[in-house]
């Protein structure tokens, strides 16, 4: 499994969990912790003025007390996330299903670590204009969904 924060320039981090390792809150937070210091190096413009948003899924791990106390604690704000909602999560309609295409998608690896090898190699040679354009398609997936009246829809179909 790969936990991986990105924004509209890119990666921030990624990480790989153990082979049998739950992510639970305290797992979430740990990895969080390590997210951060990412952000702070990468994103020093961001990180100075905390003008940063996290838009993650309603994971148990993700609304557990403990993140939220946490994400609290250090002025971390949500944006929150309609339960049951793939077309609005960025990880689902567009990272994890470009990140299968190329390296992953009906490929088999030596082992664990050269099938995570091909998924860091993959997540790097995303460009810049793919993630700027990722946000802009989520700002009109927000627009079809408050047009459905919070309906379901596929891609750019509306139920």
């Amino acid at each position: 499994m790969i936990i991986v924060f990105f924004d509209a320039r890119g990666i921030v981090h990624h990480e790989f969990v153990p082979q049998g390792q739950t992510v639970n809150q305290e797992v979430y937070i740990s990895v969080f912790r390590r997210m951060r210091e990412a952000l702070r190096r990468r994103h020093p413009d961001l990180w100075a003025t905390g003008q940063w948003t996290l838009l993650h899924d309603n994971a148990r791990p993700h609304t557990a007390l403990s993140v939220s106390r946490f994400l609290t604690k250090h002025n971390i704000t949500v944006l929150a996330h309609p339960p049951y909602s793939p077309d609005l999560s960025p990880s689902d309609f567009f990272l994890f299903s470009r990140l299968k295409k190329k390296r992953l998608k009906g490929r088999r690896h030596e082992n664990i670590e050269a099938t995570q090898a091909a998924a860091a190699m993959e997540l790097t040679g995303i460009p810049k204009e793919a993630f700027t354009s990722c946000f802009q398609d989520l700002q009109k997936r927000w627009q079809q969904c408050i047009d459905c009246g919070g309906n379901c829809f596929e891609g750019d179909r509306k139920h």
